[in-house]
């Protein structure tokens, strides 16, 4: 199979759930993407204190440290500039909470999901020349 050209290539997946991680990383690895995972919020931010970036699609329900709690750090030690956020999630956030990590999210997919949806909307960001948050 071709693969595609992506101007980004580089993906992390953070949920602790690990059958939607190993399902997710065989997808995109089979798409040719480069895939890096993380368990948690913290798990995450240290893959982004490491240099990751890229997309990164994440859960908000995860032990130690959530969804929301992680884009709001991202978003204080500037990580959010760097990265492309895809919050794929069973939780509904409304509100205040929400209003806080909205800008800083491309997509909000709710589980469960179309994996061909999540497919498609990944390989949009990745064909694009920069990554950018939602306007």
């Amino acid at each position: 199979m071709e693969q595609e050209a992506y101007c980004q290539k580089n993906i992390l997946i953070v949920d602790d759930d690990p059958d939607i991680v190993s399902s997710l990383k065989e997808l995109f690895e089979n798409h040719g993407f480069q895939v890096t995972t993380a368990e948690n919020g913290r798990d995450c931010l240290l893959q982004l204190e490491k240099g990751f970036k890229g997309i990164i699609i994440l859960d908000l329900m995860m032990p130690i440290m959530d969804g929301a709690e992680t884009i709001k750090k991202m978003t204080a030690d500037g990580f959010t500039d760097q990265n492309t956020i895809i919050v794929l999630t069973a939780k509904r956030v409304q509100g205040e909470e929400f209003d806080e990590i909205y800008p800083y999210i491309y997509d909000y997919i709710t589980k469960p999901f179309d994996i061909n949806d999540l497919l498609q909307t990944v390989k949009k960001i990745a064909q694009q020349s920069s990554l950018r948050k939602r306007v």
